[in-house]
């Protein structure tokens, strides 16, 4: 069938307005992509590629400046798209607000400007995530992420709230980090679709690991909304389903292979793709055999970056764990 009849009958069974008909139009399994008048083209999505969840480094229990800096120069070099510092793998729960925007501070002037910041501001509290937020504006973060409150788990209204509230606060924009299994809530598809109509919010992350989620936030807000996986044993599923992306932990130690992998997905090679994730994939399961961001943290330890130290109530990992982190680092050729 010509394309444009194609078209035509998708209009009408669909009730989905003028497609944008393009000259070199992208067909899959015999049917061409339409980007349509209401939604934004893939392309347009403010953030997409491998993001790295930053670890913070530390080095006789205080912050490893020079360390950390060193480190997020060499995410850049080894083709990391964007960085995410004071996220939950930056260890926010247990650094003060002062170590917090230093370390923010820190990653912006280390990045200067090649790769966008995208700082973790959330808190439980929307006050303490306004000021969080404003903080890393003045910092020249490009974006803030921001998780669902967690242990008072408010209700759906309440999550719109919160985000609203910060919208309205501070002019930044916002990516929703929605973590059900760390937070005790989720937010539903209806809940993000409000959500994402607010001014300043550009896209979310999915921690949720759920396979509709991405096609029903996309079929609910519209192509052009960033949705970015916070698991990367998931990603290729969510890249599949049509999301941009991922803020990665494997990626603090393999930055070079995560951006590989999203560069080939994004160029339409998906088999090289599908082989980098499946030489990745006993580097990302060793990397959650114990709690976040334990074992990554003495993964980065191996290359050199801090000293694998945790804060309390985190411990550093069992000896096990240890062994297989070293394992699957061994099997990917990071260390010797």
């Amino acid at each position: 069938m010509p394309f444009s009849k194609l078209g035509a009958k998708l209009t009408e069974a669909y009730d989905l307005g003028e497609p944008c008909l393009q000259r070199d139009a992208t067909w899959h399994y015999g049917a061409p992509i339409l980007a349509f008048r209401n939604h934004q083209p893939m392309e347009s999505a403010m953030f997409k590629g491998s993001f790295v969840a930053l670890v913070t480094l530390f080095r006789n229990g205080q912050v490893d400046e020079k360390g950390y800096q060193e480190f997020v120069n060499w995410q850049i070099e080894q083709g990391t798209n964007g960085l995410v510092p004071m996220g939950t793998t930056g260890e926010s729960p247990t650094l003060s607000h002062d170590e917090d925007m230093r370390v923010v501070k820190l990653c912006i002037e280390a990045a200067g400007g090649r790769v966008p910041v995208i700082a973790g501001t959330g808190s439980n509290s929307t006050t303490e995530c306004i000021e969080l937020s404003q903080s890393a504006k003045q910092a020249g973060a490009d974006a803030v992420l921001i998780v669902t409150g967690y242990y008072n788990k408010p209700t759906q209204e309440g999550l719109y709230q919160h985000y609203k509230a910060v919208n309205d606060a501070v002019d930044i924009p916002i990516i929703v980090y929605n973590i059900p299994g760390r937070t005790g809530v989720d937010i539903s598809v209806e809940t993000m679709a409000r959500i994402a109509s607010l001014a300043n919010v550009v896209g979310c992350k999915e921690s949720t690991a759920a396979a509709d989620r991405v096609s029903k936030q996309r079929a609910r807000i519209g192509t052009g909304f960033c949705q970015l996986s916070g698991e990367d044993a998931a990603v290729l599923g969510l890249l599949g389903m049509g999301g941009h992306g991922c803020i990665s932990v494997t990626a603090n130690v393999a930055p070079a292979l995560c951006s590989a992998m999203h560069k080939a997905w994004q160029d339409g090679e998906h088999e090289a793709a599908r082989e980098i994730q499946d030489r990745l994939m006993p580097l990302h399961e060793a990397l959650f055999a114990e709690t976040s961001p334990a074992p990554i943290k003495f993964a980065a330890s191996l290359l050199g970056y801090g000293d694998g130290s945790v804060r309390l109530p985190l411990v550093e990992p069992g000896a096990a764990t240890k062994e297989r982190v070293a394992q699957a680092m061994r099997g990917l050729g990071l260390i010797a």
